[in-house]
């Protein structure tokens, strides 16, 4: 199986930055697709932004400018540089990584970012 681990969650001020990793371990055949999702209070899941493992990205449109995701594909890890922080970005982040031929889907258990209004 594989198993993500999500690190770099916390509390900031509006307008303040924060970098979140996750690495993949475990029985990884081919890692495909990593991204970063989140979910508010009272909201559905939503697509932050996608990696592939060429590199091509892809952002929601509230993040564009914003944020960045990059991946270290020798360690098996993807990041999201988060900057100029509002509120509205307040949610638990999921990591996601699609594996293997059959790009199978895994999720980690999420970290808490906070921005104070």
């Amino acid at each position: 199986q594989v198993q993500l681990v999500e690190s770099g969650g916390g509390l900031v001020q509006f307008g303040g930055s924060l970098r979140l990793s996750c690495a993949a371990s475990g029985s990884i055949f081919r890692l495909n697709d990593m991204g970063w999702y989140r979910q508010a209070p009272g909201r559905q899941r939503e697509l932050v932004a996608t990696i592939t493992s060429g590199g091509t990205t892809n952002y929601a449109d509230s993040v564009k400018g914003r944020f960045t995701i990059s991946r270290d594909n020798a360690k098996n890890t993807v990041f999201l540089q988060m900057n100029s922080l509002k509120p509205e970005d307040t949610a638990v982040y999921y990591c996601n990584a699609k594996v293997g031929a059959l790009y199978q889907d895994y999720w980690g258990q999420g970290t808490q970012v906070t921005v104070s209004s």
